[in-house]
């Protein structure tokens, strides 16, 4: 029997006994987690989901939290600013051991759902990689806040920094950075490669950060603000 799982922004076919590397959830090594996005179950019956097929899940065990190849990113800027960087990062990832595919009865095994590292507040992240025993207690409470990330925005948008000024920023976006807790350009300034694979990996900007040269902009206006 396989199962197609969805985590992260990919689709995995998994069996049994399969191990694999995933984005980086918020568990730690040793953890039993329960994936609940299945797309597809296989075997003797196929089952297919529109999109997700309900009461399905795919069990596993988290063997460690490890880092991927080094990508090196060469940026070279010949009209606008004639200038280059180079940065290497390597993306954190969940090395995990299949255990079991439910077809039916996941919502009621009482298994922890497989959370993405960037659903979860800073704080309960690095809880789960300091003390991984004492991470489970702690993930009810580390949702609460994600309900009022809205009117925090609102709040903190009366003493931000006009983050509309960083190239390809509008209203939405600056909206999506405020409800992400960025609300100066020197934050983003201090930005470093973990920082910025994380802003993309979360708020989906597929490499703007970089493409854009915010975090060059964001030094050049925090400094006009000093």
């Amino acid at each position: 029997m396989f199962a197609v799982l969805k985590t992260g922004g990919k689709q995995y076919k998994v069996q049994a006994g399969d191990t694999l590397r995933v984005e980086k959830l918020a568990a730690a090594a040793g953890e039993k987690i329960q994936f609940n996005d299945i797309l597809m179950l296989g075997g003797d019956k196929t089952v297919v989901g529109a999109p997700l097929i309900a009461g399905a899940g795919v069990q596993a065990e988290v063997i460690d939290q490890i880092k991927g190849d080094k990508v090196i990113n060469f940026v070279k800027r010949r009209r606008k600013h004639s200038s280059k960087r180079t940065v290497g990062h390597r993306q954190k990832l969940t090395l995990i051991r299949v255990t079991d595919i439910l077809a039916s009865g996941a919502d009621k095994s009482g298994v922890k759902a497989a959370v993405g590292a960037g659903s979860v507040s800073a704080s309960a992240l690095a809880a789960v990689d300091a003390a991984p025993k004492a991470a489970a207690p702690k993930k009810a409470a580390a949702k609460k806040p994600a309900a009022k990330a809205a009117p925090k925005a609102a709040a903190a948008a009366a003493g931000s920094d006009d983050l509309k000024k960083l190239s390809g920023v509008g209203p939405a976006l600056e909206k999506k950075l405020l409800e992400a807790g960025v609300t100066t350009f020197a934050q983003i300034a201090a930005w470093n490669a973990d920082d910025v694979a994380a802003m993309d990996e979360k708020l989906s900007f597929k490499g703007r950060i970089e493409r854009e040269g915010w975090i060059e902009q964001a030094k050049t206006l925090a400094a006009e603000q000093e």
